[in-house]
């Protein structure tokens, strides 16, 4: 059995170049007195089971391991595998974070697999899920890649933003493309989607061509986006994201068109 072990939205473990070591007995011992087990968030992947368990923030790191970013797992673990883990942190946060009702501030209760109920008036408190469109703008054999001010040095990729109330996906791009860089864009074409548990995203990712415009940036969400062609690409995001497998299949797509 392996136990995951969160301290609010981190995981402690430790990371041997393409591995990942997670906590032995000993270091599980040091935390058994103040952890919380969760048997309802257990789950079983190729054969083996998982185990979860939460400690307060203030719990120290035992020898030998560090509680850090479910971004520290990327290129060390299957899709399938990132995405049960990620699941489990998107349930605490949502269990840790609606602990009492949102609308009388009574203490909720778990009544359900995925449902906090106040008993004092009733509301009902689900796991939240917030809806974020990705766009791969194209413009010939050309692709628009932009970086945040918190990406890693060097790192692009695709534009995405949150859905607002009342928009629909493909409103809610136009209205990121334009309002981050400045374009119109047009031909929007589905791709995929991906959860994203940082902390409880569902990233819905789109091609779309190019329309009018130059480009105009966003300074406080876009430090700087330009147009590459796609077989002189920057360094992009890990494999495993949405983003990375998005502009893939997007430069194989318009290679496969080139004369």
């Amino acid at each position: 059995m392996i136990t995951l072990v969160f301290r609010t939205h981190l995981l402690l473990f430790r990371r041997a170049e393409q591995h990942i070591l997670w906590p032995d007995a000993l270091a599980l011992s040091t935390l058994q007195p103040q952890a919380v087990v969760h048997d309802e968030f257990q789950f079983e992947h190729q054969g083996r089971t998982y185990a979860v368990m939460e400690v307060d923030a203030a719990t120290p790191e035992p020898p030998g391991f560090s509680f850090l970013s479910l971004r520290g797992l990327f290129g060390a673990l299957d899709e399938a595998l990132f995405a049960r883990i990620g699941r489990v942190a998107q349930l605490l946060e949502w269990n840790r974070s609606h602990r009492f009702c949102g609308r009388c501030g009574q203490a909720t209760e778990r009544q359900q697999a995925l449902a906090r109920i106040c008993p004092a008036c009733g509301h009902v408190s689900y796991p939240r899920i917030s809806p974020a469109i990705m766009a791969l703008v194209i413009r010939g054999q050309e692709l628009l890649l932009a970086r945040g001010p918190h990406f890693q040095p060097g790192i692009y990729s695709a534009l995405a933003g949150f859905c607002e109330p009342g928009e629909s996906l493909e409103q809610a791009l136009r209205r990121e493309v334009r309002e981050e860089v400045g374009l119109e864009v047009e031909n929007l074409r589905y791709f995929g989607s991906q959860s994203w548990p940082f902390p409880h995203s569902l990233m819905v990712a789109f091609t779309c061509q190019y329309a009018a415009g130059s480009l105009l940036l966003q300074p406080e969400e876009i430090e700087d986006a330009r147009w590459f062609p796609s077989h002189a690409l920057p360094a992009l995001s890990p494999p495993i994201s949405i983003a990375r497998q998005l502009i893939d299949a997007t430069v194989a797509a318009l290679h496969t068109q080139r004369p």
